[in-house]
């Protein structure tokens, strides 16, 4: 007999997001499950688009969510299983694999999680990468520093932003630090540090082709607003500009390269302050943090979150179509503040799209058919918040929730 329920999706995160995401689910008349941690119990979730939610332990080992996900899987039909999160990616795949779900797997996905693999999948398909070894063989990393000039920089292989990356300016500053990471060393990859301004391209992927781009650029690179405090800062570029339309090329042969069927990525190139050239940073399946979708919805009308859920349930069955774009321009400001309850009123400009309200944090996102208007505004507004708002705090050397 055919199956008359409603098709049911199960979310996987382990932080606060991906509301907009469950929501376009239950709107589409899906059964809509939400799994997290037990410390986030009390988060905003959309909860009246929400069929039931699932709270589990932190850090919880994999064969555990296998298990837990499998008994809830004996009365409920889960016909698709998404993490919202960058960190719960291997799970989801894990679990797509071993319950025989549709999705991507975890072979596709080390292309998108794992820094070592994306880097080789892009250099193979001639694209610009850092000069980079795998941190495994000993004998390999001294030939590589031998041979690639520094400074360089140590990165966690499956970390997301800045976490966990340590600057390496002499060869004999790395034998410590692969010291300490004792029998975790090869989960790092060791590249040439190349110093110019960071770059990154929102995409949304139907059926292996990029349908809709996103082209910004941060205000400082990620890395050193993470390490050494300051404003975060992006903005979305205009159009028909050089940087957009090689950005826009790289990123098309970059996506085919890592093999992504459908879905949305947030990737991320350093343009060489010494000769121009674009290199490929890191590449991600998931909707970019910082209010970056935001930003993105605020100059075009595309939410990532809405199309990403639409792109799941439709599962390669029916043609998939972008919603009409805009071609406004918007930028995102945040910064950590030193008030819990920062007040902003005195920022009045029109400009202003969205007010972010998060604790101890002070920003907006800003929106304007001008293309000049947004980062004029964005160079103000961060003059004005080092002395209104701004306060530093160690980066963490794993993430938090």
């Amino acid at each position: 007999m055919p199956d008359k329920r409603p098709p049911a999706i199960l979310c996987i995160t382990s932080f606060e997001k991906g509301q907009e995401f469950m929501r376009e689910c239950k709107r589409s008349g899906w059964t809509v499950f939400l799994l997290t941690v037990e410390k986030l119990k009390d988060a905003g979730w959309p909860r009246d688009s929400l069929d039931d939610i699932f709270f589990l332990p932190e850090n919880l080992p994999l064969d555990g969510m296998i298990h837990a996900v499998s008994y809830l899987s004996r009365t409920r039909k889960l016909d698709r299983i998404v993490a919202l999160d960058e960190f719960d990616m291997e799970t989801a795949a894990a679990l797509r694999e071993h319950l025989r779900v549709p999705g991507m797997g975890l072979t596709t996905l080390r292309y998108f999680r794992d820094k070592l693999a994306m880097r080789a999948q892009a250099h193979e398909h001639a694209i610009l990468v850092p000069p980079f070894t795998a941190v495994i063989n000993h004998d390999e990393i001294r030939e590589y520093m031998a041979r690639v000039p520094g400074p360089w920089v140590l990165k966690p292989r499956s970390e997301a932003s800045a976490i966990g990356i340590k600057k390496i300016k002499a060869p004999d500053e790395i034998w410590p630090l692969l010291d300490v990471l004792g029998d975790r060393q090869s989960f790092f990859v060791l590249e040439k540090f190349v110093p110019g301004e960071v770059f990154h391209v929102d995409s949304v992927v139907s059926e292996r082709k990029i349908v809709f781009q996103a082209v910004s650029r941060y205000g400082h690179p990620p890395m050193r607003v993470a390490h050494e405090g300051g404003i975060f800062t992006t903005r979305i570029l205009p159009r028909a500009g050089a940087e957009s339309k090689e950005l826009v090329r790289i990123n098309k042969a970059l996506i085919m390269a890592l093999g992504l069927v459908r879905g949305v990525t947030h990737a991320e190139f350093i343009q060489s302050a010494a000769d121009g050239k674009f290199f490929f940073l890191e590449c991600a399946a998931r909707v970019g943090g910082a209010y970056i979708n935001e930003m993105v919805e605020a100059a075009t009308g595309v939410n990532l979150w809405r199309e990403w859920a639409r792109m799941e349930m439709l599962g390669g069955r029916k043609p998939y179509s972008l919603p009409k774009v805009r071609n406004d321009y918007s930028g995102v400001i945040l910064s950590l503040a030193r008030q819990p309850e920062p007040d902003t009123s005195a920022y009045i400009d029109p400009e202003i799209a969205i007010r972010i309200k998060k604790h101890h944090h002070a920003g907006f996102v800003l929106r304007s058919k001008d293309a000049k208007r947004i980062p004029a505004l964005l160079d103000s507004y961060a003059d004005r918040f080092v002395h209104d708002f701004m306060a530093t705090q160690p980066l963490p050397e794993r993430p938090t929730s």
